[in-house]
C-alpha cells in the first residue's frame, strides 16, 4: 500500500473553518437562549435533553451540553476523526461560553410560535455551519453511527426513534402544547440544516476512480467500517481498465472518507451525490465486508 501521509490543512482554510464554527455556535446560542428556553420550547436529541435538564435542575445549559456530549465525542474519535472530533469540541465549547454570555439578556420574543419558527431557524441555520465544517453539535447522530453497527436500524431511524422519547419526556415536562411547538422547533431546525449545506442528506454515496482501489477500499472498510463494491471500467480516453470503487456512509463519514481517498492517491478522481435512501445489513451495520 503506498505510503499515508497526512494531508495538512491549509491556515486559511483552517480560519474560515473557525471563524464558520464560531458563527453556527453563536447563532445556536442565541435561538437556544433567547428564543426557546425563555418559552420552555426544545429541539431533538442531545440539545434537546440538555434543555429539560436545563428547565428541571437549572443546571447552566452550557455545563450541560458540554457533559453530555463529551462521552459521545470521545467514543467517536477514532471512527470519525481527530478533524471531525476537534470542529465539534470546539462548537460545543463555543456554544458553551456563548450561552453563559447572553443568558442574562431579555428574550426576544414571549410569543412561542414566533418563538418556533425563528428559534428553529436560527438553531438550524447554527448547527448547518458547524456540520457543514466538518463537526456537530449533537452526539445523537454519533450514537447512532456508533450503535447501528449492532442494531438493525439505520441512523436516521435511530435517531427518529431517540426524538420520539425526548419529545414524549418534554409533554410530561413542559406540557403537550410545549411539546407540540418543539416538535415544530425540530422539523424548522432539520429544513435549515439541510438548506445551509446545500441539500446534504444523511447518506452520501460515493463513485472512486483510482489506480489504487484496493488499497483505498481496504482503508474505507478498515477505518469507517463500510463495505465497498468495485465495478469494472475502461478509461474513456485512456482505454486502461481499473476497478471503480462504490461505497454509501452518512454525512458524518464523508470527512474521514475524503481523507483516506486523498491520502492514498491524492489523483484519484470521486464523485459524491446524494441518495435518496439507503438500506440493507451493509449499510445499517457497517463493519460487515
Amino acid at each position: 500500500m503506498p505510503h499515508r501521509k497526512q494531508e495538512k490543512e491549509t491556515l486559511p482554510h483552517l480560519i474560515r473553518r473557525i471563524i464558520f464554527i464560531a458563527l453556527g455556535a453563536t447563532l445556536a446560542s442565541v435561538a437556544i437562549e433567547l428564543f426557546l428556553v425563555p418559552n420552555n420550547i426544545i429541539d431533538g436529541g442531545i440539545i434537546g435533553v440538555g434543555l429539560i435538564l436545563n428547565i428541571l435542575t437549572n443546571i447552566p445549559f452550557g455545563v450541560l451540553i458540554l457533559v453530555l456530549n463529551l462521552p459521545f465525542l470521545l467514543a467517536g474519535y477514532k471512527h470519525l476523526g481527530k478533524n471531525f472530533f476537534f470542529s465539534s469540541g470546539l462548537a460545543i465549547v463555543l456554544l458553551a461560553v456563548i450561552e453563559v454570555k447572553i443568558a442574562t439578556l431579555d428574550p426576544i420574543t414571549n410569543e412561542p410560535l414566533l418563538a418556533t419558527v425563528f428559534g428553529g431557524l436560527l438553531l438550524g441555520t447554527g448547527v448547518g455551519f458547524v456540520i457543514r465544517n466538518g463537526g456537530a453539535l449533537d452526539g445523537t447522530e454519533i450514537l447512532g453511527i456508533l450503535l447501528t453497527r449492532r442494531m438493525p436500524l439505520s441512523v436516521g431511524e435511530f435517531v427518529m426513534f431517540l426524538n420520539v422519547f425526548i419529545f414524549g419526556w418534554a409533554g410530561f415536562v413542559l406540557g403537550w402544547e410545549q411539546a407540540m411547538y418543539s416538535i415544530l422547533t425540530y422539523y424548522i431546525a432539520a429544513k435549515a440544516i439541510d438548506a445551509v449545506i446545500q441539500g446534504l442528506e444523511d447518506t452520501k454515496a460515493l463513485l472512486i476512480v483510482s489506480d489504487h482501489s484496493d488499497d483505498i477500499a481496504d482503508a474505507i472498510n478498515e477505518e469507517l467500517g463500510r463495505s465497498v463494491t468495485k465495478l469494472h471500467g475502461r478509461g474513456g480516453y485512456s482505454d486502461h481498465e481499473l476497478d471503480v470503487v462504490f461505497v454509501g456512509m452518512t454525512r458524518l463519514e464523508l470527512s474521514k472518507a475524503k481523507e483516506i481517498i486523498l491520502s492514498i492517491d491524492p489523483d484519484a478522481f470521486t464523485t459524491v451525490f446524494d441518495t435518496q435512501e439507503a438500506f440493507g445489513p451493509t449499510f445499517t451495520k457497517p463493519g460487515h465486508s
